[in-house]
């Protein structure tokens, strides 16, 4: 893959949400039971969101430059998307109606000196900054010694999208719902690439997972988004076991593109147990060998 062509992009986007939803989701009759098409129809999708049909197919095609606002709602209504698939329609929209190339900035490749001191603050829970490609650009102790099986890659910046699709055994030994955060980040990159589809790293990032992971294919292919989101996230540590952990997630809006994620667990459980004795064992490598890199693994 050489380039992310937003036309490209949106025809699939809109091709794939249309053929999910049958007439009868849509609350309208099915007449007949030999359709020639997978989901709704053009003319059907063109009556749900108050556009001619002639205006739509243009929009299916890959052209959203004169869409306003009001339009790509009624679209995004009558295709029935969710918030994140909503947001990737006005991404693909934005990046039509540029005139010679992007507006948004391009995501950063490092870090403030100020966030690293954010993070080595927090001192009980693992916290890192990555940035929408799944770079990893900064961590704390704790993060560095959660994450040693995806930092084992000596390549700089780590990236858990490489991880999760280049070193699958590893992988899902590292992460107990395996599929699930194969999914999960596919769909962060696909929202990505409509957010910066000229962003040179992440092309050279989906072309290598292409070309190398039959797994990323199929999931990229599949046309899903996500944003990131809080939620539980479920690891076996290679060194103190089951970690079930509540992941706060938020994108810094002083630095664009990028996004602090913090792991807690409840006073008491067994969760926290284990963050206890991985902060012990992290201090106590530190102690044992104090130049030494816990991105050299184990």
């Amino acid at each position: 893959m050489t380039t992310i062509d937003p036309r490209t992009e949106i025809k699939e986007f809109l091709s794939s949400r249309r053929a999910r939803i049958t007439p009868e989701r849509a609350g309208l009759p099915a007449y007949g039971g030999n359709r020639r098409v997978k989901g709704l129809r053009r003319e059907e999708v063109a009556l749900l969101a108050g556009v001619s049909v002639d205006y739509y197919v243009r929009m299916e095609r890959g052209s959203l430059t004169g869409a306003s606002d009001g339009v790509l709602d009624a679209l995004a209504a009558a295709l029935q998307l969710d918030e994140a698939e909503r947001d990737h329609l006005f991404h693909l929209a934005r990046q039509s109606r540029a005139p010679g190339g992007p507006r948004r900035r391009r995501p950063a490749a490092t870090v403030r000196p100020a966030l690293q001191q954010v993070l080595d603050a927090i001192t009980d829970a693992p916290a890192w900054i990555c940035n929408g490609r799944y770079d990893v650009l900064a961590m704390n102790h704790l993060a560095r010694a959660l994450y040693s099986p995806v930092l084992a890659d000596t390549r700089q910046p780590a990236n858990t999208a490489r991880f999760v699709y280049l070193d699958p055994k590893a992988a899902e030994t590292f992460f107990v719902d395996y599929d699930r955060i194969a999914c999960d980040v596919a769909a962060k990159l696909r929202m990505e690439a409509g957010r910066n589809p000229h962003d040179e790293e992440l092309i050279a990032l989906v072309g290598e997972l292409s070309t190398r992971s039959e797994l990323f294919r199929q999931r990229w292919a599949s046309q899903d988004v996500r944003l990131h989101r809080s939620g539980r996230k479920r690891f076996h540590h290679p060194v103190v076991g089951r970690l079930d952990l509540d992941a706060e997630s938020m994108e810094l809006p002083t630095d664009p593109g990028l996004h602090l994620t913090v792991y807690t667990a409840p006073t008491g459980t067994p969760t926290a147990d284990g963050l206890a004795l991985l902060a012990s064992w992290a201090a106590d490598q530190s102690r044992k060998s104090p130049a030494r890199d816990m991105r050299t693994g184990l």
